[in-house]
C-alpha cells in the first residue's frame, strides 16, 4: 500500500494494491503493520457506511470530545472528500485539502483528529465507508458551514450541482463563530 502526505502532511492518501481479473478484484483496506509503519492508527472503534445520491453534501463534521480520526473510502461511486484543519495552534489552521475518491481507484483518505471532514457525491449514487478511532459522541458533535469563504473550499459545483444538505449542515456556523480545538 502506498501512503502519501497531502498538502497538509497529517492528512494521508492511501493507495492499496488491487488484484483483479475477469472474476472481480481483491484489495487490502487495512493492515496493522503497514499502518503502524506509516504512523497511522492501528486501533479503530467504529465502522460506518452511508449511501447518498448525486449532490448530497455531508459535513463539515467533527466532534470536540474524543475527536475522531477517520479512514474513509468509497465502496461504490465517486465523491469529492475534504479535510479542514481546525486546530487553532496549527500552522495550517483553516486550510483544507481534498481528493476525489472512487470505487475504481480504491484510494482512501486518512483524516486525523482535529480536522473537520465532509464530502459530496459526484456519481449517481455513492456508498461511503469510514473507520473511526473513537466512538461517536453525539453531545460533542459539531459542524462547520460547507461554503465558508474563510476556508474557501473549491467544491466541484459544476459536477455536483446545488448541494443537498441536512438541516444541521445548512445551519452550521462559520469557522470564525465555531467551537474549535486549541
Amino acid at each position: 500500500m502506498k501512503v502519501e502526505a497531502l498538502a497538509i502532511p497529517e492528512v494521508k492518501l492511501l493507495t492499496p494494491r488491487v488484484f483483479g481479473d475477469e472474476r472481480g478484484f481483491f484489495l487490502e483496506t487495512f493492515n496493522s503493520r503497514v499502518f503502524a509503519d506509516a504512523g497511522l492508527p492501528t486501533e479503530w472503534r467504529q465502522d460506518n457506511q452511508s449511501r447518498s445520491v448525486r449532490g448530497v453534501l455531508r459535513g463539515l463534521h467533527y466532534q470536540l470530545v474524543e475527536p475522531q480520526g477517520k479512514l474513509v473510502r468509497v465502496a461504490r461511486g465517486r465523491v469529492f472528500d475534504v479535510a479542514v484543519d481546525i486546530r487553532r495552534s496549527s500552522p495550517t489552521f483553516g486550510r483544507w485539502v481534498g481528493a476525489v475518491l472512487t470505487d475504481e481507484s480504491q484510494q482512501m483518505l486518512f483524516v486525523p483528529p482535529g480536522f473537520a471532514h465532509g464530502f459530496t457525491v459526484l456519481s449517481d449514487v455513492a456508498d461511503f465507508c469510514y473507520k473511526c478511532t473513537t466512538l461517536w459522541h453525539p453531545q460533542s458533535d459539531r459542524a462547520l458551514r460547507w461554503n465558508d469563504p474563510a476556508i474557501g473550499i473549491d467544491w466541484p459545483l459544476e459536477e455536483m450541482g446545488e448541494p443537498q444538505l441536512a438541516a444541521k449542515d445548512a445551519a452550521a456556523p462559520l469557522l470564525a463563530d465555531a467551537e474549535l480545538f486549541a
